[in-house]
């Protein structure tokens, strides 16, 4: 401002300045009046600050396929993204095995019906195959996806197995059961200069990790 004469009226930038500057104990509004005047204030102000623009912008950080392996970047990975805690996650390397195991014994993949259920046989099987609504896995592959490989499950009958006959019963039906899980897209990279490099995106999907019986919908 300069001595003497009147001085000009301050434009909406120079308000916040003032503002910015100005000790608590002189700026503070007197009543509800001023906080409101105050509170119009500040919310111009934070419309000043990026003109045009989001809020709040991340950089997209993109990678080569030389920096990219069967995982995803470390810096991606913080210690909530933990997908060894996921059944469908900690089951590949046992499904992968036993697939393998059975490329070796050459043994032809059976189709997989509704299996009868036999009450001796079922202590020492895996909760899966003792249910009354038993289901397999199988490994589902994305090559965009992270984790690539994840198990999912498959219902084995359309009802349920009868306890006392060990049959497939009509009376109740089996259903899939899923579980959100959170995983990275690999998408192309959106910088002009990143041609043939890729970022990731998070992405939440439904994983279907088992079967369970329900009563059958009527028609009304």
């Amino acid at each position: 401002m300069s001595g003497g004469g009147a001085s000009s009226p301050l434009s909406p930038l120079g308000v916040c300045g003032e503002l910015l500057l100005c000790p608590l104990t002189r700026c503070l509004p007197q009543g509800w009046l001023g906080a409101l005047a105050l509170l119009g204030v500040l919310v111009l102000c934070r419309g000043l600050r990026r003109p045009g623009g989001p809020p709040h912008s991340h950089p997209v950080l993109c990678y080569s396929g030389a920096e990219l392996g069967d995982e995803a970047p470390a810096q991606l990975l913080g210690r909530s993204l933990r997908w060894d805690r996921y059944v469908p996650v900690q089951l590949v390397p046992q499904l992968e095995q036993l697939e393998s195991t059975r490329h070796r014994r050459h043994r032809r993949h059976r189709p997989h019906g509704c299996p009868a259920l036999q009450s001796r046989a079922s202590l020492r099987s895996e909760p899966n195959e003792r249910s009354i609504s038993p289901w397999r896995y199988r490994i589902d592959e994305d090559e965009n996806r992270y984790p690539r490989k994840l198990a999912f499950a498959e219902c084995l009958c359309s009802g349920c197995v009868d306890v006392k006959t060990g049959r497939e019963t009509t009376s109740l039906n089996s259903v899939t059961i899923y579980q959100t899980m959170m995983v990275l897209r690999r998408k192309p990279c959106p910088h002009p200069t990143g041609l043939g490099l890729v970022t990731f995106e998070v992405d939440y999907i439904k994983v279907p990790v088992g079967c369970t019986c329900v009563l059958p919908r009527t028609r009304r």
